[in-house]
């Protein structure tokens, strides 16, 4: 019996390589997808969580990258509003600031024009001395900009499309590593191993497409042997999360006299997430960690503005990753392209030769359409299948109107009367209209099972194991959940042992 040839072979499962395998098998391509860790484990679970179109891209004149940032934030809304939701921003002003306040006005009325605004509201400007914004922060600002964007659950976004191509018939291989690629009569061999059982595998293909992220050189170098592969440059970003700073609901955009901004947003109800950092990375990805120089900037960063001040002692967690942008020769690293750029490969076709898309930088917020651009690259290689189908479709569990969250808590809490508000409220966040799958036929708190801390229960870890590819207590406190916030040493301990004693599932 010969072996199935797939049309298209993804490696990398952060967002932008399980979104490119969402939108092809959706289309009908035959597709797998391998990645060398868990999905979001590198640079999509360490960004600032925001749709966004990106304000400062404006300074650099992004127009094209900023544009379309601004389209997507209400297609993904609505695409999932589970895990994605608005969010307004106040941008503090005051007199010999950075930035000039027409310069400012200027950007905004760009920002909310630029992108076909629809559902979110349009800019503001707050009276800090009367806005309950202007309560946390200093008193020499007495004025603000207020304006929408998103926010996301950024790994949760990531393996559910893992989620939704696999429910459509991809195959989808975690914690699986690209060991060679070489290309065989027109067709891909790609040989992986389980970095699991250590097992390998040879799998064909039509076609490669290397959405490695941090790693996509290193992808060129060892697995097809370009040792002058040097296509992205590496860009550190770190985040800490306090305890929450203010009660408002709203996020803070801050400008430093560097020309830098951070944000400080609320995150996880009881915590605010201050950040981020931009400076170049020569080390491998794999070893990114918060320096005590990028602490020190953003607790000073955030003093600035706060009354009370962010000190090293108030940080509960911090997290770091590096960004993959396409070099492009900016001289900072706060000024390269966050844009994202598509490389074909066709060398040798005709004589043996097979088509491989590298796939530079991207953002969260563009995901999608750099998924379409993608496919536009693999029907000119390969012959084109389907047409474009993501932007009326639905993460799984997001099918509720956008403007439906309090509507689909309310059914829950119905459904499941036993739940708190808080827990009912967390499983749609987390899982939407999926939550009742999970419950299933639960009738009282204690068919939940063992509580591990918190809301965590049970029958949440073992969905998260089967439908998931949840594997470790890593897996589930840090990026399909944040619980990791909330449960104590000896609570994880019992957890990381729940999770050594459940075999290795692959989600069919």
């Amino acid at each position: 019996m010969s072996q199935a040839i797939h049309d298209v072979f993804v490696i990398g499962g952060g967002i932008n390589g399980c979104g490119i395998a969402r939108d092809a098998v959706g289309r009908g391509y035959s597709v797998a997808l391998a990645e060398m860790n868990d999905f979001a484990s590198g640079t999509s679970s360490g960004a600032t969580k925001l749709i966004h179109g990106g304000l400062r891209y404006l300074e650099h004149y992004e127009f094209r990258l900023v544009r379309e940032s601004l389209m997507e934030r209400e297609v993904l809304w609505a695409m999932a509003p589970h895990i994605i939701w608005p969010m307004r921003f106040v941008l503090p002003y005051h007199k010999g600031g950075v930035r000039p306040a027409w310069l400012i006005r200027l950007g905004l009325f760009l920002y909310d024009h630029l992108g076909g605004r629809k559902l979110l509201p349009p800019t503001a400007t707050l009276d800090m001395r009367k806005d309950p914004a202007g309560k946390p922060l200093k008193s020499l600002f007495t004025k603000a900009f207020e304006y929408s964007d998103g926010w996301v659950d950024d790994a949760r976004m990531v393996v559910l499309n893992a989620r939704d191509a696999a429910d459509k018939g991809a195959l989808i291989l975690p914690r699986t590593k690209v060991v060679s690629a070489r290309r065989e009569e027109g067709i891909w061999t790609i040989v992986t191993r389980s970095t699991v059982t250590g097992s390998s595998q040879t799998h064909k293909s039509r076609m490669l497409v290397n959405a490695a992220g941090p790693w996509v050189d290193q992808v060129i170098r060892s697995a097809f042997g370009e040792n002058e592969a040097h296509h992205v440059r590496l860009v550190q970003g770190s985040h800490i999360v306090v305890k929450k700073k203010f009660d408002d609901p709203r996020a803070y955009f801050f400008q430093n006299p560097d020309n830098r901004i951070i944000f400080a947003i609320p995150y996880e109800e009881d915590f605010t997430l201050i950040g981020t950092t931009d400076r170049d990375f020569k080390e491998d990805p794999k070893d990114v960690r918060i320096s005590d120089e990028e602490t020190n900037y953003l607790c000073k960063a955030a003093s600035e503005y706060f009354k009370e001040p962010v000190r090293k002692e108030d940080i509960v967690w911090t997290y770091s990753a590096v960004r993959p942008l396409f070099d492009d020769g900016a001289s900072k690293a706060q000024e390269a392209t966050r844009d994202y750029v598509l490389k074909l490969d066709t060398v040798g076709l005709g004589e043996g030769g097979a088509p491989l898309l590298n796939v530079f930088g991207g953002k969260l917020t563009t995901y999608r359409r750099l998924s379409e651009h993608a496919l536009e690259k693999i029907g000119e290689a390969i012959g084109v299948k389907g047409k474009p189908w993501t932007a009326d479709s639905h993460l799984p569990g997001g099918d509720f109107p956008a403007r439906g969250y309090e509507s689909e808590v309310a059914g829950l809490k119905a459904r499941y009367p036993f739940l708190t508000d808080r827990h009912a409220r967390r499983l749609v966040r987390r899982y939407g209209t999926r939550a009742a799958t999970l419950l299933g036929n639960a009738a009282r708190a204690e068919d939940l099972g063992h509580n591990f801390g918190g809301e965590l229960y049970e029958v949440e870890v073992r969905y998260l194991a089967d439908q998931e590819w949840a594997l470790s207590a890593e897996d589930v406190l840090w990026r399909r959940t944040k619980d990791g916030l909330r449960l104590d040493a000896d609570e994880k301990r019992v957890l990381e042992e729940y999770m050594a004693a459940i075999p290795e599932r692959i989600a069919g």
